[in-house]
């Protein structure tokens, strides 16, 4: 699990300290959806605080080829097979040092300081283990997004249920969820989590 030693100068800020937060985005013959989401994440995450990573997991498309050519600053871990989701992620997670890992769909597109503002709830609140934004639809963007909306609660039965989504129907974004609030889960979608909490 050695990280392309060409992309190492990446993961350091301008101080020359490790950046706290390890965007992570897992790819497997990923390049279209790598190519129309991955420069917004490029753009909008703040390079002062933030390196963002692709977990490639044993892709046989170009999608290395291409990051390599399209996003330069990008760093690349490349896996010998395809793990899967969970153990795709959970490589990528042990080999990064910082201390928040920012799972991201390849599929998740960002705006402007995304990345800031979950780091700050992090550090404002260490109690916290994890914490999502607000997933909104791509294609329907006054609409919450169905996996994960705004995070959910498990009921006493063990069913788990989300905010921003009744069964399959999403809710419209009126700002009805925009206030912090304590959750039972956070979606693999777009998810920080303290890197000590896997340890």
């Amino acid at each position: 699990m050695a990280m392309d030693t060409q992309k190492m100068e990446n993961t350091r800020n301008d101080a020359g300290t490790m950046k706290p937060v390890a965007i992570i985005i897992l790819n497997w013959n990923g390049r279209e959806l790598l190519e129309r989401f991955l420069p917004s994440v490029v753009e909008y995450s703040d390079t002062r605080i933030s390196r963002v990573i692709v977990a490639d997991n044993g892709s046989d498309d170009d999608s290395v080829e291409m990051l390599k050519e399209k996003f330069p600053t990008v760093e690349i871990l490349p896996f010998d097979t395809n793990y899967g989701f969970a153990e795709g992620y959970n490589r990528a997670v042990a080999a990064v040092e910082s201390e928040y890992t920012l799972l991201l769909n390849s599929d998740a597109a960002a705006t402007p300081g995304w990345d800031v503002t979950l780091y700050d709830f992090m550090e404002e609140h260490p109690d916290a283990g994890a914490c999502q934004p607000k997933l909104l639809s791509y294609d329907h963007p006054d609409t919450f997004e169905y996996a994960g909306g705004c995070g959910g609660y498990i009921d006493c039965n063990g069913y788990p249920y989300c905010r921003g989504r009744i069964f399959s129907t999403c809710e419209t974004d009126s700002g009805q969820y925009d206030s912090v609030a304590a959750i039972h889960w956070a979606t693999g979608a777009a998810m920080m989590v303290s890197l000590s909490i896997y340890l």
